[in-house]
C-alpha cells in the first residue's frame, strides 16, 4: 500500500483507481488492452500514463526489494539499529539506499581496514570524542599504540605519527561512509558544480564548441550533456566536475566538529578535507555525472519515442501503386513496383548516374514500368544519389507529359538494415539487398507502419545520441511505442506480417508466425474466434489481442471492428434498442450516437451491463467499423518539380515536412535534399521551452528560408512569418 500510495500521490490519481491499475498489470494484461478495454477500472487512463505508472511501480518495488536486502544484510552482521532502519524507510532513490549501506558493505582492502586491523580504532573513535582536554597531549596518546606485529610486519605501528595517521584514515573514511554527509555533498555540488570540458588533443571535430566551455550543472540541458560525453568517449574531450572545496570542507566542518577549543580539532579538520579530497570526491563526482547522464539519457528517449510515434502514425498513401526507387552510382539504382495493396509486382536495374550516366536506357525502363502498371508515385530514397536521381526523375515524369504522375523522397533510413535482415531475406530470398531497399521504400510511403516495425528502431533515424542509451532501457521504451502503435490502429489477420503481428497485444513473434503459418495451411481468417485454434494462443491470449486484430471478410461484421468479443452481446443489444440490424453498421447509423445521448449515455450503459466509456468506444466502432486513426492526417508531399539549395533564396516561403525533433530545434524536409533547421528560438513567436511543444514528425509546415550557407550545406529556416 505504501507503494499504491506513492504512485497515487504521484500521478495525481485516487488510490482506488492506482491499486485496480496495478491489479490489472499484476495480472498479466498488456497496456495496450488496459488502455482501450478497461478504461471502467483505470478511469480511462491512455496508454503513455500507464506505461509511465508500470515504470514507476517496477522502480519503486525494486526499490522496496533493495531496501529489504539491505536490511537484512546488516542485520546479519548484527548492526541493525531503530536509526538505520528509519533511514531505509525514508530514502527514496536507489543511491540513498547504497548510501547507507556503504558503511556495512563488505570492502575490500583500505588504509582504513589495515588500520583497524593494528587496533587503532580505539584511538579514532578518541579524537572523535574531542574532549576540551586529555589526560596527554595527542603525540604522546598515540605513541601509546606503538608496536610489533612478528607475524605480519606490515601491522606493525613504528611511531606515533604512525599510529596518528591510522586512526585518520579510520576517521576519514567513516566521515565518507556517511550517507547523510554523501547526500547533502551531492546536493551542494549539483546546485553549485560546474561541468568544465576541454580538448584533448589538437584536432578539429565536431564538439570543437566544447573544446573550452563550462556550464553550471543545474542548468546544462541534455542534449549538451550527451553531446559532451560522446566527445570525452571518442577521446576529443577531458571533462572535469569543479566546485569549490571550501564550499563542501566548510559544511563537512560543520557537521563534524563539536569542540573548537579541542587538541584534537587540527588533526580533524585535516582528516575532513583528506576524505573528501581522497574518498569522497571523486565518487560524488561519478555519481554526479551518471545522474546528469540517466536524466538526459531518460529525455532523449522521451523525445525519441514521441518522434517515433508521429513518424509511425504518419498518414498512409492509400490506393496508389508506387515504383520504389534506391539511388546508387556503380551498381545502378534499384527499381521496385508495388501494387495498391502493397504487393511486390515487378522490378527492374538502371544506370542514370555516374559512372555510366545511361539517361536514355534508363528512361525507357522507367517509362515501361510506370506505364505497364500505371504508376501514380515514384518513392525515391534519400540516400546515396539521390539528388542526380530526382532530377532523373522530374525529368522522365517531365517528357511523359503526364501531369498525374508525382515523385517523392522518402527517407530510407533503416531500408539497408531491413535488406540485409533474416525478416527481409524470408520476404524476397531470391533478391540481393538493393532490390529489397527499394520495395521497402515503395512501401514505407503507402503504410509506414506496417513497413517500419520491421526495422530495429533505433535504426530509422529520428533520435538524438540513441547509441550512447542504455539498450535495454532504449528498446523497452521504443518497443512500448511500436505497440501501442500498432493496437491504436488494429492490423487485418489476414495480410499483416509477422513483424507487424508481433506487437499486438498478447501476441509475441512465435505465437505471431503461428497465425501467418495457420493462415498459410488453413487458408485466411473467417472469424476472430479461430485464434483460438492458433498454437500459443490461449484463453488469456485471446482475450488481450482479439480486439486489435480485424477479419474484414467475416460474417460477424463486429471482427472488422474494434470492438472486443467479450462486448459483441451488448453491441447487439444496443443496435436492437434503436432498431438496427448487424446489415447497418457502418453505412445507416448516423443518427445512433444522437439517440443514445438523448436516451442517456449513462443510463443506457447500464442497461447493457457495461461502462460508459465502453459504451461511447462501441458507438465510435459501429459508426466507422476498419477505420484507420491515420487518415485524417495531412497526406505527403508530392512532388513534380526539382529545387536544389542553390535555388534557395533569403526570404523564400516554403512548404516543408518534419523529419526530426530535437532538443534545440526541428529539421524540416523542404524538397532540396538537405533538409533545415528551424531552431527553437524561430519556432513560435511566443515562448517555448522545447521544440516538442509545438512540432512533431510527420507535420506539414510553412517556412521561410532565413540563410543558405552552399559550403557547410545547411539551411537556417524560420516559422516566424
Amino acid at each position: 500500500m505504501n507503494i499504491i500510495n506513492e504512485l497515487a500521490k504521484e500521478f495525481n490519481l485516487k488510490v482506488s483507481q492506482v491499486e485496480a491499475t496495478v491489479g490489472l498489470i499484476d495480472d498479466g494484461n498488456t497496456i495496450p488492452f488496459i488502455a482501450r478495454y478497461r478504461k471502467e477500472v483505470t478511469g480511462s487512463l491512455d496508454d503513455t500514463i500507464l506505461r509511465d505508472l508500470d515504470e514507476r511501480l517496477k522502480y519503486l518495488r525494486n526499490l522496496e526489494a533493495r531496501k529489504a536486502e539491505v536490511s537484512s544484510l546488516i542485520e546479519a552482521q548484527g548492526k541493525l539499529t531503530p536509526e538505520i532502519t528509519e533511514a531505509l524507510e525514508k530514502a527514496q532513490i536507489l543511491t540513498e539506499v547504497e548510501d547507507i549501506y556503504r558503511p556495512f558493505k563488505p570492502k575490500k582492502k583500505t588504509r582504513a581496514s589495515v588500520a583497524r586491523e593494528k587496533g587503532l580504532e580505539p584511538l579514532a573513535q578518541l579524537l572523535m570524542e574531542q574532549r576540551a582536554s586529555y589526560d596527554k597531549p595527542i603525540m604522546e596518546l598515540c605513541a601509546e599504540y606503538i608496536c610489533t606485529n612478528e607475524k605480519d610486519e606490515k601491522l606493525s605501528v613504528l611511531t606515533a605519527e604512525d599510529a596518528l595517521n591510522g586512526a585518520k584514515d579510520i576517521i576519514a573514511e567513516e566521515i565518507s561512509d556517511n550517507a547523510e554527509y554523501r547526500k547533502a555533498i551531492r546536493a551542494l555540488t549539483h546546485d553549485n558544480g560546474t561541468i568544465v570540458s576541454k580538448k584533448a588533443k589538437e584536432e578539429d571535430s565536431v564538439y570543437s564548441s566544447y573544446y573550452d566551455y563550462n556550464e553550471s550543472i543545474k542548468k546544462i540541458p541534455g542534449h549538451r550533456v550527451l553531446a559532451i560525453n560522446r566527445g570525452e568517449k571518442e577521446e576529443f574531450l577531458k571533462v572535469d566536475v569543479q566546485i569549490s572545496p571550501e564550499l563542501i570542507i566548510n559544511y563537512l566542518n560543520k557537521q563534524i566538529i563539536t569542540n573548537q577549543n579541542s587538541p584534537a580539532k587540527e588533526h580533524i579538520e585535516a582528516t575532513i578535507v583528506d576524505s573528501y579530497d581522497r574518498l569522497i570526491k571523486a565518487s560524488v563526482e561519478r555519481e554526479i555525472r551518471t545522474a546528469l547522464f540517466d536524466e538526459a539519457s531518460e529525455g532523449a528517449i522521451k523525445l525519441f519515442s514521441d518522434n517515433l510515434k508521429h513518424l509511425l502514425m504518419g498518414a498512409p498513401l492509400k490506393g496508389k501503386t508506387v515504383l520504389g526507387y534506391d539511388p546508387g552510382y556503380r551498381t545502378g539504382c534499384k527499381l521496385a513496383v508495388v501494387d495498391k495493396t502493397g504487393k511486390y509486382i515487378d522490378w527492374d536495374v538502371i544506370y542514370p548516374t555516374k559512372p555510366r550516366e545511361d539517361i536514355e536506357g534508363s528512361t525507357k525502363k522507367v517509362e515501361r514500368l510506370i506505364k505497364k502498371y500505371g504508376v501514380d508515385v515514384v518513392a525515391i530514397g534519400n540516400g546515396t544519389a539521390s539528388k542526380e536521381s530526382e532530377i532523373f526523375i522530374a525529368g522522365v515524369l517531365k517528357g511523359m507529359g503526364n501531369p498525374n504522375v508525382k515523385y517523392i523522397m522518402v527517407s530510407e533510413a533503416g531500408a539497408s538494415v531491413y535488406s540485409a535482415s533474416k525478416l527481409g531475406a524470408e520476404e524476397f530470398p531470391d533478391f540481393d539487398v538493393t532490390q529489397r531497399s527499394a520495395i521497402s521504400i515503395a512501401r514505407r510511403l503507402q503504410d509506414p507502419l506496417a513497413e517500419l516495425v520491421k526495422i530495429d528502431p533505433k535504426s530509422i533515424g529520428v533520435g538524438q545520441y540513441q547509441h550512447d542509451m542504455k539498450p535495454a532501457r532504449l528498446d523497452e521504451a521504443l518497443g512500448g511505442v511500436v505497440e501501442d502503435c500498432v493496437n491504436s490502429i488494429g492490423v487485418d489477420v489476414n495480410t499483416a506480417s509477422y513483424s507487424l503481428l508481433s506487437y499486438i497485444s498478447g501476441i509475441n513473434t512465435a505465437s505471431a508466425k503461428n497465425i501467418v503459418k495457420y493462415r498459410e495451411e488453413n487458408g485466411e481468417f473467417t472469424k476472430r474466434e479461430q485464434l483460438l485454434k492458433v498454437p500459443k494462443i490461449g484463453a488469456k491470449a485471446y482475450q488481450q489481442c482479439a480486439g486489435f486484430l480485424r477479419v474484414p471478410d467475416s460474417k460477424e461484421i463486429l471482427d472488422n471492428t474494434g470492438v472486443h468479443p467479450e462486448s459483441y452481446d451488448s453491441a447487439k443489444a444496443l443496435l436492437a434498442k434503436f432498431d438496427y440490424t448487424l446489415e447497418s453498421v457502418g453505412t445507416g447509423l448516423k443518427n445512433i450516437r444522437q439517440q443514445c445521448n438523448k436516451y442517456g449515455t449513462k443510463k443506457l450503459a447500464d442497461e447493457l451491463g457495461i461502462g460508459e466509456p465502453t459504451l461511447l468506444d462501441i458507438i465510435g466502432e459501429l459508426e466507422k467499423p476498419g477505420r484507420d486513426v491515420r487518415d485524417s492526417l495531412p497526406q505527403p508531399i508530392l512532388r513534380d518539380d526539382v529545387l536544389g539549395m542553390e535555388d534557395l533564396t533569403e526570404g523564400m516561403i516554403m512548404t516543408g515536412t518534419v523529419r526530426n525533433v530535437i532538443d534545440f530545434g526541428a529539421f524540416v524536409d523542404i524538397g532540396v535534399h538537405q533538409d533545415g533547421l528551424v531552431h527553437v528560438s524561430e519556432i513560435s513567436e511566443k515562448y517555448i521551452k522545447h521544440p516538442s511543444e509545438a512540432l512533431s514528425v510527420g507535420d506539414i509546415v510553412t517556412v521561410k528560408i532565413k540563410g543558405v550557407d552552399l559550403n557547410k550545406k545547411r539551411i537556417s529556416l524560420t516559422m516566424k512569418i
